[in-house]
């Protein structure tokens, strides 16, 4: 499909608001960006690399604007670098899991199972939104694994389920956007290099105009974590998880 000047800018602007959106509330860039580029005309083949660099680029520049403005801490002891690195290596690992086995489950099955957890767990943030707790290590593996077992399958259910996950896990709002941010980004990497290792299809202008998107987006994003109260913030995750999970189940078995 030939991206005219036109085209290139809507898809900037495009990639920038899920990009805003993804690094605010640590989910909705590939969920939302990917269908909105197949209805603009765009191939899966052209669609897919395109939305995985952009995440990766603008995930990127979101860490470094979160470290910066002290939504996580990367220091080598910090909860936050000890979480990001389970989320991506376990994340890593689930992922793998779902390309190498490439287990036959049916569509309809997936979707349901994956709207049925993200709806799950927004109405958990939602009931905890005012309790704190310890974290808890075992529930943060389990949802490095089966969200990026998902990611993995069926594309999408990754930032619901990490920053939901965390949430429900005992962290803080900030610091599970933040990390959702980078872990998501060194999963996608994985993603990407895979895509380039096996094929050389990339529409390399789309992939510059949603990564240029995507890169203005972070530090507003960054911005916004910082200012915006924990609590109202954690009810806004707890709101857009739940409506997200509905309207999977309702696109599985209306739509």
């Amino acid at each position: 499909m030939e991206l005219t000047i036109v085209l290139s800018f809507l898809v900037v602007v495009i990639a920038f608001a899920c990009e805003y959106m993804d690094a605010s509330i640590g989910m909705g860039y590939g969920t939302t960006l990917t269908p909105v580029l197949l209805v603009l005309g765009f191939s899966p083949l052209e669609v897919v690399p395109s939305v995985l660099l952009g995440q990766i680029l603008g995930g990127l520049i979101g860490g470094f604007f979160h470290y910066k403005l002290g939504n996580v801490k990367l220091n080598i002891n910090s909860i936050d670098a000890k979480v990001i690195s389970v989320l991506a290596g376990f994340g890593v690992i689930g992922s793998l899991i779902a390309v190498f086995f490439a287990i036959n489950i049916s569509a309809m099955v997936l979707k349901t199972y994956i709207g049925l957890m993200v709806l799950s767990i927004g109405i958990v943030i939602l009931l905890k939104k005012n309790s704190e707790g310890e974290v808890s290590w075992l529930r943060l593996i389990i949802v490095a694994i089966v969200s990026a077992f998902n990611k993995g399958l069926s594309g999408g259910g990754y930032g619901p389920l990490v920053t939901g996950g965390q949430l429900i896990s005992g962290r803080e709002t900030s610091n599970s956007v933040g990390s959702t941010t980078i872990a998501e980004t060194i999963v996608c990497m994985v993603a990407f290099l895979s895509y380039i290792y096996t094929s050389q299809n990339i529409f390399w202008k789309l992939a510059f105009a949603t990564s240029l998107g995507s890169i203005l987006a972070s530090p507003l994003a960054a911005l916004t974590v910082k200012k915006v109260n924990d609590k109202n913030l954690k009810t806004v995750i707890g709101f857009i998880t739940s409506f997200l999970g509905t309207l999977t189940l309702i696109k599985t078995f209306i739509f």
